[in-house]
């Protein structure tokens, strides 16, 4: 979270960061500009091409509009590793727009005839999807809202709208590239965009169909929120005040499909992957990465580990995820070619265990209604045989949408349907019957998979109950 509370006088009274060369012509929006694009995206674009400026969009909140603009778009990376630490400064952001605040302005940077590539990093929910499906919700409020209304407020509407102005404008179309967590991400973001678009137009929906590109990506980098501590410590090694740098890893991947229809930086030469077909590496990544963090983020908060880093340092722990990757999650992947997958989950234990790396069990928590289908519940639909870790992960899910933890204190339980799931819950009385109203909720459980997971989930839940995340997890690690 950007604020300046909390932080020095000194921090704040420091010379502000300010642009020191001319900004770059824009070639690019970004929809959704949070830490993982600026810690990712953002840097990478900058060393394909320092002429490729990219104009950030929030679509809500101000906040990354108000703590950008008096820098002129630049701001600070912070490199985290083992062996200490590298700062360096991007500036390929020219400008930041609040989409909430003018749509319109959002809407006319879309349509500029040199914008040749539309990014998102909107998180699963951004989508405006059934999970399960991978369908438009049509009962969305932003998605009903923008069936209506020239000025959308989703970013699925924003690019509806962006490719409207464009082909009214007779300008060609741009490629629209999802940098999100979902698996064959180009696909989703494709159908969802096709469907509100005909809802719209018909016409417009045949002209994207004709003309646009939907290139799937899988991207890779650990980026913990930035906190006012993270702001300080730059403060003082910048000798400037800096409101929004970005603190992350060292590792980071980036696969896109070759699937553009108009230009695009030269991604190859900074070591960026272009591939005929990216789903490998997105199972890879999402059940293997994005899945056993989402395990260790239910059952770590649960067991009272506040991050990752220290999540993994617990015994149980490790050997709990090292047995999740080889037991349940590698057997039923198919490794991208010239990858070891065993050698995959050794570096990713290793980028677990970074102390520097402060990324708090609960961030990693949020949304998971939108998350477990692809993350962990997609394993589970191609096992073999039983996953009682995998198993562990749902049941400790639910426990954790419950909104109280095992000492009895609430859970800030951040998740879009946060609020159907907590009186779900509420309302049942046994294990069995929480646990069974649970698994009856569609946009997340097929009725295929909730009678699969009804039996082992309620044990699995009735254990979590009855002693504990880190017992239960002692039980099923050895």
């Amino acid at each position: 979270m950007l604020t300046e509370a909390g932080l020095p006088a000194e921090t704040t009274t420091l010379p502000r960061l300010t642009r020191a060369t001319p900004a770059p012509a824009v070639r690019q929006v970004h929809l959704g500009l949070g830490a993982f694009f600026r810690a990712h995206g953002a840097i990478w674009t900058q060393e394909a091409d320092p002429d490729w400026g990219i104009i950030g969009v929030s679509l809500m909140s101000p906040t990354m509009r108000d703590a950008l603009s008096p820098q002129g778009g630049c701001y600070s990376a912070l490199e985290l590793g083992a062996r200490g630490e590298t700062l360096r400064e991007i500036s390929i952001i020219t400008d930041v727009l609040n989409a909430r605040a003018n749509p319109e302005a959002v809407l006319v940077a879309m349509a500029q005839e040199s914008v040749e590539i539309v990014s998102l990093t909107v998180t699963e929910k951004g989508y405006c999807h059934d999970p399960s499906t991978r369908a438009l919700n049509l009962n969305h409020p932003d998605i009903a809202h923008d069936i209506a209304n020239p000025q959308p407020r989703s970013a699925i509407g924003y690019l509806v709208r962006g490719y409207q102005r464009r082909m009214q404008a007779g300008l060609p179309a741009f490629t629209a590239m999802s940098c999100d967590n979902l698996p064959e991400n180009g696909q989703v973001l494709e159908g969802v965009t096709l469907a509100l678009a005909k809802l719209i137009d018909p016409a417009l929906a045949d002209w994207i169909a004709q003309n646009a590109a939907f290139p799937s990506t899988m991207v890779d980098r650990i980026v913990p929120a930035t906190k006012p501590e993270d702001i300080a410590r730059v403060a003082a090694t910048l000798g400037r005040y800096d409101a929004a740098p970005v603190i992350h890893e060292p590792f980071r991947q980036w696969v896109i499909e070759d699937h553009f229809c108009g230009q695009r930086p030269d991604y190859a030469a900074v070591g960026i992957q272009i591939v005929k077909d990216v789903k490998a590496y997105e199972h890879m990544k999402l059940r293997m990465l994005n899945g056993t963090h989402s395990a260790l983020a239910y059952l770590g908060y649960l067991a009272g580990h506040e991050t990752i880093s220290a999540t993994v340092a617990d015994p149980i722990f490790a050997r709990f995820v090292k047995g999740l990757w080889a037991d349940e999650i590698i057997p039923v992947l198919q490794a991208p070619e010239g990858t070891s997958l065993p050698d995959y989950a050794d570096a990713l234990f290793e980028r677990y265990s970074n102390p520097a790396i402060a990324h708090r069990t609960w961030q990693i928590a949020m949304d998971g209604s939108q998350k477990l289908p692809q993350r962990i519940l997609s394993t589970l639909a191609e096992a073999t045989s039983p996953c009682p870790r995998l198993t562990l992960t749902v049941a400790a899910w639910i426990r954790y949408v419950g909104g109280v933890d095992e000492a009895g204190a609430p859970i800030d339980v951040r998740d879009p349907m946060a609020e159907r799931l907590r009186t779900i819950l509420d309302a049942a009385q046994t294990p069995e019957d929480k646990v069974g109203a649970i698994l009856r909720v569609r946009e997340i459980f097929s009725q295929e998979m909730a009678q699969a997971l009804t039996g082992p989930v309620t044990r699995a839940y009735s254990e979590l109950l009855a002693r504990g995340a880190r017992a239960a997890m002692a039980e099923i690690a050895g």
